[in-house]
């Protein structure tokens, strides 16, 4: 017979204040065509029983985690449905118009300069060889959507007027150059936006996003790119498919 005397049972956790409220909103968008205003905070607080002051709480994480718009002097909007894009061997641009999404890009900077030991080591060249460096703006039907930071070991003349007239950066390569991607290797992992991150993408500073390190490969094993990309956490969900 086992003794039980002594032992408290486990009591659960209430939810914090604001979590019934939250669940409710959620219910609410759920009902709602996407970009549709939500009543003013007034209305809303009253329909739902609760303080104005529970409900931006509320508004907030919702908004945070991509559900809502929240525009200044305009209200509280739905938000659309978050851009999907598919660990494949083929480029941004080919992954989002396959979706019919619109994707263009805005080169913040192409340079070249020497690589220093982290990008040396990722792509199993000597530190301090000179690669090119291109830093673009990704935008999805006009709407900033990630930064990337590729890193290009191979000899590419003309890259910048070869890349306006192609669009995509695997195409570009492929096209091009005759370099083939063939392998790909990500990493994924959470980081909050840091202020010029935050002014490019059009969101608030420390904002939730996914950073994605991606090192490509062509046919014989050989790194040819080693990007890195931070996307909009209220924007982006990334799907990995073998």
């Amino acid at each position: 017979m086992v003794n039980t005397a002594g032992i408290v049972p486990e009591v659960m956790q209430p939810h914090p204040r604001y979590y019934d409220t939250k669940l409710a909103l959620r219910r609410l968008i759920g009902t709602m065509e996407s970009s549709a205003a939500l009543p003013p905070e007034r209305v809303l607080a009253d329909q739902l029983a609760t303080s104005r002051t529970t409900l931006r709480k509320a508004l907030a994480e919702l908004a945070a985690e991509g559900l809502l718009r929240r525009v200044q002097g305009s209200g509280t909007f739905v938000a659309p449905p978050k851009v999907v894009h598919l660990q494949q061997l083929t480029s941004l641009t080919d992954d989002l118009n396959d979706q019919g999404l619109q994707v263009s890009s805005r080169i913040l900077a192409l340079t070249k300069v020497p690589a220093d030991e982290i990008v040396a080591e990722q792509l199993a060249i000597a530190p301090g060889r000179r690669i090119h460096r291109l830093e673009r703006l990704r935008s999805v039907d006009g709407e900033p959507l990630a930064i990337e930071i590729a890193h290009l070991a191979d000899r590419l003349p003309n890259l910048a007027r070869r890349l306006a007239e192609h669009g995509s950066l695997y195409a570009t390569l492929r096209d091009c150059y005759g370099i083939e991607v063939a392998a790909v290797e990500d990493t994924v992992e959470t980081a909050l936006t840091t202020p010029d991150e935050a002014n490019l993408l059009g969101v608030a500073v420390g904002s939730p996003t996914l950073l994605i390190q991606r090192r490509a490969a062509d046919p014989t094993g050989r790194a040819i790119e080693w990007t890195r990309s931070i996307y909009r956490g209220d924007r982006f969900r990334f799907v990995a498919r073998t």
